[in-house]
């Protein structure tokens, strides 16, 4: 089965279409259902399948294995391109056509897949991400559960709150142990800890969630993080820029180092005073130090030198 593929993948099934080709063809999410689909897409020109919150793993990794040019998109763009081909139906045989077509008409672009250790690492801090989200929800409660006759209710709350508070301790200790036994990872971290303003949760996002980091361009970098300047332009009108699309987590970090980096990094608090001076909004300077540091932290993971000084940062 040559061309462009689309798989649509659920927890026990692919449904697989070709461009241009009506009708599917379903195989097992299994091991052997893998197998048989890497036989019959050996001819493949290019093969496209969403993120499903992890049951795309095995079959990427089947497929990936044999060599064959796969790549998973966000789910998001792949609706908005059905959305503006018309396509307002939903069911797994019309999915996976749409993913044929996208991949026919997008060409999204081939990335090295993530390696066991790297997806390993993604679910840790996901995890860390869930684990967070619920103890906040959690603390809110206690403090909505107020009154006489609520004491059981708040030993509830309390104990469940105590309970992923050990959780989270337990996952900061994991992913510290992950990041040591990595020898290159351990490397990496220690690069980017080296900044200013750079501590060690931001660093483990960088290193989880942005991979790319130190093998990327400039400008594929900041697009990535959804730092890249997007144009709004029509005629003789010119629109504002903003940013927006990539890797939300990793802009939301660096947003908060960012901030510290402008009150303790002499560097970054230089970059973020001259911009202030030649009259850029307060969120404007930010984000253009945000975008800034980043590609200095691209140079330093790529380069492998630790931060020294300002004009090392100012040249990198």
């Amino acid at each position: 089965m040559g061309g462009y593929i689309g798989i649509d993948v659920a927890q026990e099934e692919l449904v697989v279409a070709r461009e241009g080709v009506a009708g599917s063809k379903a195989y097992p999410n299994s091991e052997r259902g893998q197998r048989d689909l890497v036989k019959d897409l050996k001819d493949a020109e290019l093969i496209v399948l969403e993120a499903t919150g992890g049951y795309q793993r095995g079959v990427v990794a089947a497929l990936g294995g044999a060599g064959l040019p796969v790549v998973v998109v966000n789910p998001r763009q792949v609706r908005d391109f059905a959305k503006a081909t018309g396509q307002l139906a939903k069911t797994d045989l019309l999915d996976a056509h749409v993913l044929a077509a996208f991949g026919a008409t997008v060409k999204p672009e081939l990335r090295v897949l993530p390696s066991e250790d790297e997806e390993e690492l993604r679910d840790f801090l996901t995890r860390q991400q869930q684990v967070i989200q619920m103890l906040v929800a959690e603390k809110s409660r206690l403090l909505q559960a107020q009154g006489r006759g609520r004491q059981a209710l708040r030993r509830q709350i309390k104990s469940h709150i105590s309970y992923l508070e050990r959780e989270l301790k337990a996952l900061d200790s994991d992913l510290d142990q992950m990041i040591r036994k990595s020898p290159l990872w351990r490397e990496q971290d220690d690069l980017l800890q080296s900044v200013p303003g750079i501590g060690k949760q931001t660093s483990r996002i960088l290193l989880g969630i942005l991979p790319e980091l130190g093998r990327a361009n400039s400008a594929e970098i900041a697009r990535l993080a959804g730092l890249a300047p997007i144009n709004r332009d029509s005629g003789k009108m010119r629109g504002k820029r903003f940013i927006g699309g990539g890797r939300t987590r990793v802009r939301a970090v660096l947003y908060m180092a960012t901030l510290s980096a402008t009150r303790y990094n002499p560097t970054v608090r230089s970059w973020y005073t001259r911009l202030l001076s030649t009259g850029k909004p307060k969120k404007v300077a930010i984000v253009a130090c945000m975008r800034k540091l980043l590609v200095v932290l691209n140079a330093l993971v790529r380069t492998k030198t630790r931060w020294r000084s300002a004009e090392l940062a100012t040249t990198a």
